[in-house]
């Protein structure tokens, strides 16, 4: 059975509303999309550090109850688990405030089994980090070299627009593995100083990959590949918070290859129109899920609808 291996940060999400803590979630942007996937039934598991601490055993603990397989979490005894603040606008848009006690960063891990045609999903800043880029790209060639698809999600942030230049040569590296990779408007602007869609896709994208989703927040989502070019409006949806949103939106992309079938070999002969259009469809009813509460990922009860489509 194949199944969905996620590298990525974890953090405690404090989320604030008009100025007033609103709730508290484990998040991190693979870690949402891997929990949702845990909810929907497909096998997933995920690499990352926590500190010895309260938050830290709460997020490995959280990753089990979802299905998540934790074995692959580094716990590290002198450091506290990260922290995020949340401040939710008057569009429920979310402004981060994080804070870091990792004394140093360092990942330390057995790569877990990895078969032909599994997904290895990763992103942000996590999987530029010059101090523990060794691991990430060990991790990511032997995923290569295994016959894994990888999924990149970009999610580079306005607070590390300092460190654009010094990350630059391994964001290329992560394009250049990637099968698809997918970015917002606010990354590239970042990055790049461009935002819009073809204009990124043909400038700093298709030398390195030729499957690019491009979204722009309640604009709609851009596919730019070889073949096809192609906008879909995005789901109407009552809004309590966007902080999963793209994180979810991988989920359900990644979730859309898994239904549908889209393996390697697919790939290589090239998607059609039609198996592009049910996988962004999926990709938009996950994000469309986790934006109606303040939960960084899709709700249990869509996840087991999502669970019985697969036959799970």
């Amino acid at each position: 059975m194949r199944k969905v291996i996620g590298i990525g940060e974890t953090v405690l999400d404090i989320i604030f509303k008009n100025g007033q803590p609103i709730g508290a979630v484990p998040g991190g942007s693979v870690f949402n999309g891997v929990i949702s996937l845990g909810r929907s039934g497909v096998p997933a598991s995920f690499i990352s550090e926590t500190g010895n601490d309260r938050v830290g055993r709460n997020i490995v603990e959280f990753l089990k109850e979802n299905g998540v397989n934790a074995d692959n979490i580094n716990v590290f005894p002198e450091s506290k688990s990260p922290i995020s603040l949340a401040f939710l606008d008057e569009h429920n848009d979310a402004e981060y405030l994080f804070y870091k006690d990792h004394p140093r960063d360092q990942l330390d891990f057995v790569y877990p089994d990895i078969e032909p045609d599994d997904i290895v999903m990763y992103g942000s800043f996590y999987s530029v980090n010059p101090v523990i880029r060794p691991q990430v790209m060990g991790f990511l060639e032997h995923a290569r070299n295994k016959g894994a698809i990888l999924y990149y999600d970009v999610n580079f942030r306005a607070a590390h627009r300092n460190d654009v230049m010094k990350v630059t040569s391994n964001l290329l590296e992560n394009l250049g593995m990637a099968d698809f990779v997918r970015g917002s408007k606010e990354d590239f602007e970042v990055l790049f100083r461009k935002d819009d869609a073809d204009k990124v896709y043909n400038a700093e994208v298709s030398f390195y990959c030729q499957r690019f989703i491009y979204t722009r927040g309640d604009q709609p989502v851009a596919l730019r590949t070889k073949g096809l070019k192609k906008d879909y409006p995005i789901m109407s949806t009552e809004t309590v918070s966007t902080i999963g949103a793209g994180d979810n939106f991988n989920a359900g992309f990644v979730y859309g290859l898994m239904k549908y079938g889209i393996t390697r070999e697919v790939l290589e002969q090239g998607l059609s129109e039609e198996q592009w259009d049910n996988i962004m469809h999926c990709a938009q009813l996950f994000s469309s899920n986790c934006c109606q509460s303040i939960s960084n990922s899709i709700s249990k009860e869509f996840g087991q609808q999502m669970k019985e489509e697969l036959g799970r």
